[in-house]
């Protein structure tokens, strides 16, 4: 039996686009070989399949990366730890689709979940990024790591002149009764205007409008969201009104939108315009 690389050729890799950041001994940088994106692979591999509840098939087991087809079309951000010299281990990742409209070569990751087709047809000109796998390994799941990663992906998005960030973010669980609170936060705060919904095309559905949040203490609610949805809402995202269960990673998934020209401009003004506040 042959275990295939996944990644054996690079689709313009980095498309001319660097980036570059550091904060103490964490650098973050974009994959520049199929061996660096191999790494990315192994992390996603721990969190996903590992810590949490991804199934794991006969070749993910035996290479201890998680993989798909969508790899080979997307750049991959690494958040590493140390430094070239003595070595580097990823220990962060997440990987970007940018395209618009007439780019229906290169499908978003997302599309089997959410009808992003249809959304992006209804913004002709825009370019869109999707932004997917995006995971930590649970020792450095903190706010300097989130911070990086965030520094690392606006650095990318205005480089590539991107208007509007979409991807799928997960709850690590299906039992909905367990995330109330959460839910009924984003009903109450969180879900996007009219003109950026978009349906899900699976049919395990729930429907967030059903969850009223005007009786819950929303601090406390907040906490109750995974540090990564917490970040992109800090941002200014957005949610679909609609989530949807993930029985193969064992989530439960909110499509975040996020229109650039709507990110919170004390953000934009803490990392520079042109995302250079932590360059190396």
């Amino acid at each position: 039996m042959t275990v295939s690389s996944t990644t054996s050729s690079l689709i313009d890799i980095n498309q001319g686009v660097s980036v570059n950041g550091r904060i103490g001994s964490l650098v973050t940088r974009l994959a520049k070989t199929p061996q660096e994106i191999r790494q990315a692979q192994h992390v996603r591999y721990q969190v996903f399949c590992e810590e949490m509840s991804a199934q794991k098939t006969l070749v993910s087991r035996l290479t201890q990366r998680e993989t798909d087809s969508h790899d080979q079309h997307c750049d991959h951000l690494l958040v590493c730890e140390g430094n070239m010299k003595l070595g580097q281990s990823v220990v962060g990742t997440q990987r970007f689709l940018v395209r618009d409209s007439t780019q229906v070569n290169r499908p978003f990751y997302s599309q089997s979940e959410f009808d992003l087709e249809t959304l992006v047809a209804n913004w002709p000109g825009k370019t869109f990024m999707e932004l997917g796998r995006s995971c930590i390994l649970a020792e450095f799941r903190n706010k300097r790591t989130m911070e990086l990663m965030w520094h690392g992906t606006w650095s990318y998005a205005w480089q590539m002149g991107v208007d509007v960030m979409v991807g799928c973010a997960s709850f690590p669980t299906t039992e909905v009764d367990s995330i109330i609170p959460s839910l009924k936060f984003l009903s109450a705060n969180s879900l996007a205007n009219e003109e950026w919904q978009t349906k899900p095309i699976v049919n395990e559905q729930i429907a967030l409008r059903d969850f009223d949040g005007s009786d819950i203490d929303l601090k406390k609610a907040f906490r109750t969201i995974p540090p990564l949805i917490k970040g992109y809402l800090r941002l200014g995202a957005r949610v679909a009104d609609t989530a949807v269960v993930d029985d193969v990673f064992g989530t439960i998934d909110i499509l975040i939108v996020l229109p650039v020209s709507e990110i919170n401009p004390r953000y934009v003004a803490y990392y520079g315009e042109d995302a250079t506040r932590h360059c190396a």
